[in-house]
């Protein structure tokens, strides 16, 4: 076997990507492309009554106007980059048509201009002429929820999208016993956008009697699924092809705008058209994360136990269901795994408002739901005079704690090790003491939260990966599989797998970056960070039929026993003593070429895996305060990881750090803010937008508990998403122990700041 596996490796992508070779959706459209512009609705909730497009259409280079009467209004479709399902019952909501008559938030698509260059199309889009009946719109999650509010969706009564509960032991009679503490408090995340460095693009164009579209998506196989759906052709008729993709953080974990660029190119004869996002559309009409508002009552003995918890999640879904409830379940189902207690109830709500649509994000549901939780447990802290690090681990989840649904188990004292690790990284226990009791008005704190995750969607959804393996006549290899590379390495993480799986030199392992569904095997794509533990059982399983179809060619070759037969390093070697009979190079060439017995020698499986495993870990955060000014600036930061073996140090630590950045910005400065009269947008843009940048960050560091997990074929569990879940309330934490003011919302801006510390006495107006 290799050893490539928990080394640092050159990425197999880097020298592509740094000398700018690598090809990405802009790069291979054909430049003589139509030009797909959108025009979006400029109110928040209405009907179009019509659009004018005779001027649009009289504008040089304007080769078609398609507005949403001539778009089909009764073959809705999903766009959730989940798992297909036979049962309709676990199928996405299917509510989005190509152009909408029924506008549901200020930027919603109304009609699209088809032009031979940039400048042609934004006329025409300009020269469209709409008229709306405008209706009443609702933006808060709880006010869409009331009796009276505007319905944006008729099948959904009160706006509520789904509802889930969980119910545990009594808590009305738990909460009754003698002596108990309570707890209660109601906690708000923002609405965020991804940012992305590649705003989302695409380009289709017929071809044989098929639609082909080369997408920037994290989930080729998937969208080739809902174009076909949209369209109402046959899903064979598609062909999706994902080069390389400048990131997504779960933004390109939909399908986008694919399906109206397919149509686009359906309704000129089939040309080559291209439809490109600008980073205003990103923000408002892709995909954001959902907005959060918690309320959770815990009743506390006075031993700092907990005798029961209640928590209440309510959503905002934005205009259409996207990844809808999965969200806000998800992280609602972290609440009463992270700190166990026999009594609990729990309802999730997720609610249609006149805002833009949410989905996934890095982290899925469980950012909003750790800011809630860790805040709340600081709280609980604070009400009992317990101290937040031995509070933590008197009640987080035990080893050997087992989760009914899922089946994931705690193995090791995971959330101790992390803690400890992180406590002697920014020397935790000596600042706490020191920063108690300051009066200046600059000060100190230092403040940790811990998280939960899964590291993958079974039992909940379908998890199936496969893979190929090719011996090329040197003994390389290539190898690829449907999940996709979208930044984060996994192109090099597989190909260490493999490597080590195989038997052979990392050198000599040429992966396939690119996923064209033709081609690739089946793949539900990059998200929940699921990626080195689900291909990993494809990667092994193919591994292993590859090696038992070599051996068994080296039997016929060398006429040894297939049992005294092994391949390291490249190299067929017999067992007994050690001795190298051949090259994989040779005995391939050999095969291929050989009049007796010619053969190509590939292996090709698909795994479906029914497990999943959990992931955990700790943000510290160090902060100082200046009171007077409302400003806070992070000095220290460390996230410390339990993600399962380690299968590249180097590109690890590269995904904590990205993940700290946007826990950052998720904690301090980020929100996109809506005009609450109009509904329009008000900083959708990156200069409005406040987007944490390095000038932001202090020195953030990552450090890793390697246990292995094993129900994975490399010991590996979740890392992608982590790194954004424990941050913001690790910042929040450390400005309550700098002031004593608990705040209750993130981003905590300056405004939020000098509201809340007017309210507890520290400055005046």
């Amino acid at each position: 076997m290799s050893n490539s596996v928990g080394k640092n490796m050159i990425r197999v992508d880097a020298f592509e990507k740094a000398t700018g070779r690598a090809k990405y959706m802009d790069d291979l459209c054909d430049r003589s492309a139509l030009v797909v512009r959108i025009l979006h609705s400029t109110i928040a909730h209405g009907f179009v009554k019509s659009v004018d497009t005779s001027a649009a259409e009289a504008v040089p280079g304007v080769v078609r106007v398609l507005t949403c009467f001539d778009a089909p209004q009764d073959r809705p479709f999903p766009t959730a980059g989940h798992p297909w399902s036979m049962d309709p019952a676990h199928q996405d909501v299917a509510d989005r048509c190509l152009l909408n008559q029924h506008v549901r938030y200020y930027g919603d698509d109304v009609a699209a201009v088809i032009a031979e260059d940039e400048v042609a199309a934004a006329q025409g889009v300009r020269a469209l002429k709409v008229e709306y009946e405008e209706l009443p719109f609702v933006l808060d999650v709880q006010k869409a929820m009331e009796d009276g509010a505007p319905q944006l969706h008729e099948k959904y009564d009160h706006n509520i999208l789904a509802h889930t509960s969980i119910r545990k032991g009594d808590y009305e009679t738990a909460s009754r016993e003698p002596g108990l503490i309570k707890v209660e408090g109601w906690y708000d995340t923002p609405t965020v956008q991804h940012c992305h460095i590649e705003n989302h693009g695409c380009f289709a164009y017929e071809e044989a009697g098929r639609i082909v579209v080369v997408t920037s998506t994290q989930i080729p196989h998937i969208v080739r699924r809902v174009v076909g759906q949209a369209l109402g052709i046959p899903w064979g008729k598609v062909r999706i092809i994902k080069p390389y993709i400048g990131g997504g953080f779960g933004n390109k974990q939909d399908a986008l705008y694919e399906p109206l660029c397919a149509w686009c190119s359906t309704q000129v004869g089939g040309r080559l058209v291209k439809l490109e996002c600008s980073r205003e559309e990103t923000f408002v009409s892709n995909r954001v994360r959902h907005a959060i508002r918690t309320h959770i009552i815990s009743w506390v003995r006075p031993d700092g136990t907990f005798a029961a918890r209640k928590i209440e999640c309510f959503s905002n879904q934005g205009a259409y269901a996207s990844h809808g409830h999965g969200v806000c379940a998800k992280g609602m189902g972290a609440f009463p795994q992270l700190y166990p207690c026999d009594n609990v109830e729990g309802d999730a709500y997720t609610v249609f408002t006149n805002k833009p649509a949410a989905g996934a994000m890095r982290g899925y549901g469980i950012p909003q739901a750790m800011f809630a939780g860790e805040s709340h447990i600081e709280d609980v802290c604070r009400a009992i005079g317990a101290d937040p690090l031995e509070f933590r681990r008197k009640n987080l989840m035990p080893v050997g704690y087992v989760d009914g649904f899922s089946k994931n188990e705690l193995y090791t004292d995971t959330f101790n090790q992390c803690l400890n690790k992180g406590m002697a990284v920014i020397d935790y226990q000596r600042k706490y003491q020191e920063y108690q009791h300051q009066t200046g008005p600059v000060r100190r704190g230092v403040g940790l939260a811990v998280f939960w995750y899964n590291t993958a969607v079974w039992p909940i959804s379908l998890e199936s990966s496969s893979c190929r393996m090719v011996v090329n006549q040197d003994g390389s290899l290539q190898f690829q599989t449907g999940e996709t590379e979208i930044g984060q390495g996994c192109d090099t993480a597989y190909s260490q797998m493999v490597a080590d799986a195989v038997g052979v030199p990392f050198e000599n392992v040429h992966v396939i970056s690119s996923q064209d569904t033709d081609v690739t095997p089946y793949g539900t794509g990059a998200y929940a960070s699921r990626q080195t533990y689900i291909g990993g059982f494809s990667i092994m399983q193919t591994a292993l039929a590859l090696r038992e179809r070599i051996l068994n060619i080296a039997h016929e070759q060398t006429r040894m026993p297939v049992s005294n037969l092994d391949l390291v390093d490249g190299q067929i070697v017999r067992k007994s003593d050690g001795r190298i009979l051949k090259s994989l190079g040779d005995l391939s060439m050999e095969s291929l070429y050989s009049l007796e017995h010619s053969q190509h020698i590939t292996a090709e499986t698909t795994a479906q895996i029914k497990s999943n495993a959990y992931s955990f870990g700790c943000s510290l955060a160090e902060v100082e305060v200046d009171i007077p000014m409302c400003k806070v600036k992070l000095l220290n930061m460390v996230n410390v990881h339990d993600c399962g073996r380690l299968i590249n140090p180097a590109l690890a630590e590269a995904q904590v750090h990205g993940g700290m950045s946007m826990a950052i910005g998720y904690g301090l400065s980020e929100e996109l803010k809506f005009d609450e009269k109009t509904g329009k947008p008000l900083n959708n843009n990156l200069l409005d937008y406040k987007l944490s940048t390095f000038m932001d960050h202090p020195d953030i560091e990552a450090r890793f508990v390697e246990n292995a997990e094993p129900t994975s074929p490399f010991g590996t569990k979740a890392l992608g998403e982590p790194p954004a879940c424990s941050g913001a309330p690790a910042i929040r934490n450390a400005i309550a122990h700098a002031t004593g003011v608990y705040i209750d919302q993130c981003p905590i801006t300056p405004h939020v700041l000098f509201e809340k510390f007017k309210e507890a006495g520290l400055i005046q107006d």
